[in-house]
């Protein structure tokens, strides 16, 4: 026993100068950073996430300021948390900022996927096919037909489901209007039905957990020497969920080819068009199956899902608020008339509607800390130093809970947009940072011009054509707000709500 003795006591001084060199290598690192909590030895500030890692970064920029650094593992990561902040990155040095960090758990989507690839040809290639080809103005005019026809659908469904006194759960309806609305887009078909819920609930369900699991916590992108080993198992558990949405899309393309090689007529859809530009000398975008399958999962999870999870929590806040869902509907009842359809030319004339929507936008944005960026060199900004590498996450939800930037930030109060000039010019395309739900920059969610349109306008059918109620119990005992953290902010328990015909 005593010839141990020397030897613990060497390890044990051993591991005190490990630890203590360590601390001072993160201290130097930490120089010019701006600041933060203390990390701790290995983990770092880990243990301060949580499971809703927005709401705890929120507190930290309360204590630390609108921009926080954290040592997140081995990683070095900043997060804005202010207009101010968020300017400096998404505009002023947007470029420095243009690429993702790019989380394990995607694996090989990751090398095809507009969210994901890097600023470089390929990646405009892709983006200019989708602002021109799919989001353009002129394209969305184009498809008007499709929303009021699917607008008009949803409301069909909801009116027999009121007939039969049956609550109706707004995210799953609002969910499947949008799935069938991008499928029209894409494959000139629906995927799923209103009336078949087990279809739609199982697509729901994949498209959750890919969106969950992307943007959960993953201790592969903590320590990216771990990586390899997948110790949660998230990578593995995403390729099982993106290999059941590319057998879909396998047999919508595959149905498509030997459609051709029989002389049909083409759709002219948004897979004709892709499938021509493949066939094309200059393919710069690299549209192979691949790419393909991988341009479908983005555009599929990300359409449907964040704007049906608006028009939830956008129906939620309405019932939690009579006086508000009284002027929204008082409105629409005067500027379009009750029971009538809407049409997206309507939207501009219904302002309190617009502000409810931006007021959804700012109390539930679908993606609360938007998607990483990462630092392609050191940047100075704001009296502080970004050192290249750093993993860089922009708070919109703790933005939109400044309570510099808006008063009684924790209430809903669509007035907010109406009352004041500057209050009322807030544009939602990431042209001021107040609000931007979107994002902004190079990088700003492409589908954003679909998805404004397509929130206003479900919002508008479902609330003038309905009279809308919680169920007994819920006007008891209240609503469950709690939420799901992903990459998008979904609403843990689905809003039920009742409906009667006006």
């Amino acid at each position: 026993m005593g010839a141990l003795l020397p030897w613990l006591a060497w390890l044990l001084v051993s591991l005190v100068g490990v630890y203590l060199l360590g601390h001072l290598v993160q201290a130097r690192r930490r120089r010019g950073l701006p600041p933060g909590p203390h990390p701790l030895p290995i983990i770092g500030s880990l243990h301060l996430l949580g499971n809703q890692p927005h709401r705890s970064l929120a507190r930290l920029a309360k204590t630390h300021g609108p921009l926080v650094s954290l040592r997140l593992g081995s990683v070095t990561t900043v997060v804005a948390s202010s207009p101010a902040a968020a300017r400096e990155i998404l505009q002023r040095h947007d470029a420095a900022f243009s690429n993702r960090s790019v989380p394990d758990a995607p694996g090989a989507h990751a090398r095809n996927s507009t969210v994901w690839l890097p600023n470089a040809p390929r990646w405009r290639a892709l983006r200019k096919i989708m602002g021109t080809q799919l989001f353009a103005p002129h394209r969305l005019d184009a498809l008007q037909h499709l929303r009021r026809d699917k607008a008009r659908e949803l409301v069909d469904h909801v009116r027999r489901l009121a007939r039969r006194g049956e609550p109706v759960n707004v995210g799953r309806v609002a969910f499947t209007t949008s799935l069938n609305l991008v499928s029209r887009t894409i494959f000139s078909r629906d995927l799923a039905s209103l009336e078949d819920d087990g279809a739609s609930r199982k697509f729901q369900e994949v498209v959750t957990d890919i969106m969950e699991a992307v943007g959960s916590p993953n201790v592969s992108d903590f320590f990216p020497a771990l990586a390899v080993a997948d110790l949660q198992g998230c990578r593995r558990r995403l390729a099982r969920l993106f290999a059941r949405l590319h057998r879909i899309f396998d047999e919508e393309i595959d149905a498509r080819l030997r459609g051709r090689d029989a002389g049909e007529p083409k759709k002219n859809d948004f897979l004709d068009l892709l499938l021509d530009a493949a066939e094309d000398d200059d393919n710069t975008a690299g549209l192979d199956r691949d790419t393909l399958r991988s341009l479908f999962t983005d555009l599929f999870s990300a359409g449907s899902d964040t704007s049906s999870s608006s028009v939830e929590w956008a129906m939620v806040e309405l019932l939690r608020s009579p006086a508000s869902m009284a002027k929204a509907c008082d409105e629409l009842a005067t500027v379009i008339g009750p029971r009538k359809d809407i049409e997206e030319s309507d939207i501009g004339r219904l302002p309190y509607l617009q502000a409810v929507v931006k007021e959804t936008f700012r109390l539930h944005p679908a993606a609360p800390l938007l998607l990483p960026r990462r630092a392609q060199a050191d940047v100075k900004m704001m009296g502080y130093v970004i050192p290249e590498g750093s993993r860089v996450f922009v708070n919109v939800w703790a933005m939109g809970r400044d309570e510099e930037t808006w008063p009684e930030p924790e209430k809903f109060l669509p007035e907010r947009f109406l009352g004041k000039k500057t209050q009322q010019a807030v544009d939602l395309r990431g042209g001021d940072f107040d609000l931007i739900p979107f994002g902004g920059g190079r990088r700003i969610c492409p589908g954003m011009p679909l998805a404004i349109r397509m929130v206003h306008l479900l919002l508008a059918s479902l609330l003038n054509q309905f009279a809308w109620r919680l169920p007994a119990e819920l006007e008891r005992n209240g609503v469950d707000m709690a939420e799901n953290f992903g990459i998008t902010l979904t609403k843990a328990v689905p809003l039920c709500a009742i409906a009667t015909e006006i």
